[in-house]
């Protein structure tokens, strides 16, 4: 798991994806979101707008990140 820090206390799940390096593209995200392949705390996320704070952690395709201040 890797941690990757964010300015402020949220950051969108389409926006943390690619500050991660977990997906190359905006479109990219689009794609792994809706087609389930992304969950947020062990969850299956569909919602590219999902709003992520310290301590959430996304996992893509095996690939893990947490959030962090």
């Amino acid at each position: 798991m890797r941690d990757v820090p964010i300015d402020g206390d949220m950051i969108r799940l389409g926006q943390f994806l690619k500050l991660a390096d977990l997906i190359e593209t905006g479109g990219e995200a689009k794609i792994v979101i809706a087609s389930g392949d992304v969950t947020v705390n062990g969850e299956v996320d569909m919602r590219r707008g999902r709003q992520l704070h310290a301590g959430d952690v996304v996992e893509v395709l095996g690939r893990i990140a947490r959030v962090v201040p």
